[in-house]
């Protein structure tokens, strides 16, 4: 199911999201970051839908929104710095709903950058994810010591960030850690965006922080 939530408070003004969750009660709550804003991401992205479906085939509640500036959501582009204080309002939101259930930041390209990067600091998150994360293009050090799970699904034919960039970030990140390699995929995973939902279904099927 999908459910319009047209007022998560952020720190410019309301912020437009969506609730997708699972028929029985969810199992963990995911805050989900869409890609750049500037170059057309949003909450409907294509990766970004498959992959909250996904999330909530195997029973989690997916909350995905959008940045500010971005569809009704108020504010302007604010190069990161405002959308990591928007991914936070959208903790903080997901927190209240969802009281009591584990909670893991995920995250499509640049939206993978703010997950990861404000979730490693949350202590309320307790796993990162992240999708195409562009790792030649911001800084994931914090994401990358930090000792919460994590897992990154990245395309083969990446034109965008270099496979052999994630590699190297990957091999540097703190244990635990998995990445799937998505064969013939580009940064947007076109013609392949089922492809991504079915990788974290096979990821996070059986996963809870509980047993980490």
């Amino acid at each position: 199911m999908a459910e319009v939530v047209r007022e998560i408070p952020g720190a410019v003004g309301p912020l437009e999201a969506l609730i997708d969750g699972p028929m029985d009660a969810p199992r963990a709550v995911v805050v989900f970051g869409h890609p750049l804003p500037i170059e057309g991401g949003t909450m409907h992205t294509k990766v970004v839908f498959q992959s909250a479906k996904a999330l909530t085939r195997i029973g989690c509640a997916v909350l995905r929104f959008n940045f500010r500036g971005v569809g009704r959501s108020a504010g302007a582009w604010d190069e990161g710095r405002g959308e990591r204080d928007d991914y936070r309002a959208a903790i903080d939101f997901a927190a209240g709903r969802y009281p009591g259930l584990e909670m893991w930041a995920a995250g499509f390209s640049f939206g993978s950058h703010v997950a990861m990067t404000v979730g490693a600091d949350d202590d309320r998150i307790c796993t990162l994810i992240g999708i195409a994360p562009p790792v030649n293009k911001y800084d994931f050090t914090v994401a990358a010591a930090s000792p919460k799970p994590k897992f990154i699904v990245h395309g083969i034919e990446d034109e965008l960030i270099p496979l052999k960039a994630v590699r190297e970030l990957y091999a540097r990140m703190a244990d635990p850690k998995e990445l799937v390699e998505i064969d013939r995929a580009n940064h947007l995973f076109d013609g392949q965006a089922p492809e991504v939902g079915e990788a974290l279904e096979d990821l996070l099927m059986d996963f809870s922080c509980a047993t980490r």
